[in-house]
């Protein structure tokens, strides 16, 4: 499949059509109404015309081949362009609070209300529907940019939708102020929106320890671990765009050759390929069993070398599975 039609490229490309399209009809809206919360409204939208571009160039390019020059791929630009909407979110919600205030201290006439809810009421629906399908497409996918689109769009829905609720009091109270009051706060949530959203991408692009992602790997290889997979240590998992490199140490039987070793590697590298359903690199370092506290922990049967008894299983959890130090002795407590 080439780079322009991958679905995340598909989605995110009807993503800046849409956004073109509904921003025309906030500013025709606006027109009609003379009303500052639609106004913030088209404001708030072209954030979305912006990122909407930038997102469709990053996952484009988040999609290319690693190369020389990139060795581990191009995923990280997702993060940067994540970031960069988190910004321009965080941005769109100060400056309806400042138009908002305004308002409220020198109110505007509108007029036209009826046709004006109209319009931005389809505006909403159709921008919560696409971005419902941005993040149904990024999960998976395993997209952090296009993750980022859909709950930008769902966050100007609600934005929107305060909106038509200030509007709707509006043309039935005539109170001028309703309409900014109720901007003010939905102004609120999307500067929350903005800040997880830049906290999520700064976690990425620190390389920050995932601790759901590890948790649930774990929880795989306990459940599935081979009777040769006499330890696992120094886990580590990085996500690059939609590839997940994992690094890590396990100790197999000292007496194996190459490549009954590289058959372990092999079962662990199906083993979380199927769990996460994505893109893995994954990169093992193999070590020998060390009598006789590794046996301690070795479940094997009938071993030859054996030189100390199984006392019982060992539970990897995410605090000793991340240590870089083998098992056994009285490292951790095991399991009968």
């Amino acid at each position: 499949m080439s780079i322009k039609n991958t679905p995340a490229v598909r989605v995110q490309q009807w993503v800046v059509i849409t956004s073109i399209v509904l921003f025309v009809l906030k500013v025709t809206a606006y027109f009609l109404t003379n009303s500052v919360a639609v106004l913030t409204d088209a404001l708030e939208s072209t954030v979305n015309v912006v990122t909407g571009f930038t997102g469709l160039y990053s996952l484009r390019l988040a999609a290319k081949p690693r190369d020389d020059d990139h060795p581990y791929g191009h995923g990280k630009i997702e993060l940067i362009s994540a970031s960069f909407e988190g910004i321009l979110i965080l941005v769109a919600g100060l400056i309806i609070v400042y138009e908002a205030l305004i308002n409220l201290m020198h109110p505007h006439t509108v007029g036209q209300l009826d046709t004006g809810i109209m319009i931005v009421s389809f505006t909403a629906i159709v921008n919560y529907a696409l971005g419902l399908w941005c993040i149904r497409t990024a999960k998976e996918q395993h997209s952090v940019a296009l993750e980022a689109s859909g709950k930008h769009l769902h966050s100007d829905t609600w934005t929107t939708a305060g909106i038509v609720v200030g509007l709707l009091l509006l043309r039935f109270t005539g109170i001028a102020w309703i309409d900014s009051a109720i901007a003010l706060v939905f102004a609120l949530f999307i500067i929350v929106e903005g800040g997880k959203i830049i906290r999520k991408t700064i976690a990425g692009l620190t390389d920050e320890a995932d601790a759901e992602l590890l948790k649930r790997l774990i929880v795989a290889l306990n459940q599935q671990k081979r009777d040769n997979w006499i330890d696992l240590h120094n886990l580590r998992v990085i996500k690059y765009g939609s590839v997940l490199h994992l690094d890590c140490h396990i100790t197999v039987p000292w007496y194996f050759n190459v490549n009954q070793a590289h058959t372990e590697v092999d079962s662990l590298d199906l083993l979380i390929a199927k769990e996460f359903d994505q893109s893995l690199e994954l990169f093992v370092h193999t070590d020998g069993c060390v009598p006789p506290g590794s046996c301690r922990v070795c479940p094997i049967q009938n071993c030859e070398v054996r030189k100390a008894p199984f006392e019982g299983r060992l539970e990897w959890t995410l605090e000793n599975v991340t240590l870089n130090q083998k098992h056994g002795m009285d490292l951790h407590p095991l399991s009968q």
